[in-house]
């Protein structure tokens, strides 16, 4: 039998084009990890630079309010600078796409800076974490070894205030037991209930500071242990007692303040720290999609020589 007219060809299966991942976790981890190390060397420089600027001695050195301002500007300035760069790493190193709209590859740079932002802050939090946990062992191992008693506490000052004697005169050091010698127990005025009654006090001071105000009970009760450790008269240290309360409250509210700083300040430098790194990113995608130099001067787009 003759077949008339054109023959039929054969069409090709279709094949479905395989699925591309638009994010390229190279290039995040890439300028993540740049970006948590540039911020390690910045904070230690800056550690440098600030203890460099105190001293002991008296008008020597910067104040306390100036190096703290110092410091808070340094953190958010190394902060947003790491990242910066990372995110333009990032933009750079990413793939260019041609069979997207230009909005498109923008945001897709933009968002791969956002990337190496999360990334970084995992990378940085995790690392706290860590040395958190050291530096609590370590702590630990030397609290074990050192005095009991932390000068470095302001509540240590307030007890300090409240139980220091009338006068010390004629004041003799406690006779050392005798090789072999058993322990005395702690009778009232020894150096053992003193320790007590020291720790009581911080516990109604704490109490008292929490709740707002000091009960009448707490507060006859305090004055009458002040007034028989110390020596001094009933009115005294009724007046030992409130100005005790005042200062575990001053102390208490510089805490919250620095606390409520140090909230503020984190917060600031990670939101501005991520807007750089997108950005920057986005520029990364433009000098790679111009074939500009990487100088990391984010200037303007130097135009590219035509080749012969």
């Amino acid at each position: 039998m003759t077949h008339v007219g054109t023959a039929p060809v054969a069409t090709p299966p279709v094949v479905a084009a395989p699925a591309t991942g638009f994010v390229e976790w190279s290039a995040v981890f890439a300028g993540a990890v740049l970006a948590a190390a540039l911020s390690f060397v910045f904070l230690t420089f800056g550690s440098a630079i600030g203890l460099s600027a105190t001293s002991p001695w008296p008008n020597s050195g910067l104040s306390a309010k100036v190096i703290a301002s110092l410091a808070v500007f340094w953190v958010m300035a190394q902060q947003i600078g790491s990242f910066m760069i990372g995110g333009y790493v990032a933009g750079r190193l990413r793939t260019r796409w041609r069979e997207a709209a230009h909005d498109e590859v923008e945001f897709r740079d933009g968002l791969h800076g956002g990337l190496v932002w999360a990334v970084g802050v995992a990378i940085g939090a995790a690392l706290l974490m860590a040395t958190a946990g050291v530096v609590a062992r370590t702590g630990a191992e030397v609290a074990g070894k050192a005095a009991t008693v932390n000068a470095g506490d302001p509540m240590d000052l307030v007890l300090d205030t409240m139980l220091r004697p009338a006068s010390v005169a004629g004041a003799a050091p406690a006779p050392a037991p005798a090789a072999g010698a058993a322990a005395p127990r702690a009778r009232p005025g020894t150096a053992a209930a003193g320790d007590e009654n020291r720790a009581e006090i911080a516990r109604i001071l704490a109490s008292s500071v929490a709740s707002g105000s000091m009960t009448e009970p707490n507060r006859t009760y305090l004055a009458q242990l002040i007034a028989q450790r110390t020596g001094v008269s009933q009115q005294e240290a009724e007046k030992r007692v409130n100005d005790a309360l005042n200062a575990a409250r001053a102390a208490a509210d510089k805490a919250r303040r620095a606390a409520v700083l140090t909230g503020f300040v984190t917060a600031a430098a990670l939101l501005l720290s991520f807007a750089a790194a997108w950005w920057a990113a986005l520029k990364g995608g433009q000098h790679r999609d111009n074939s500009v130099p990487a100088r990391f001067d984010f200037g303007q787009r130097r135009p590219v020589r035509p080749t012969t």
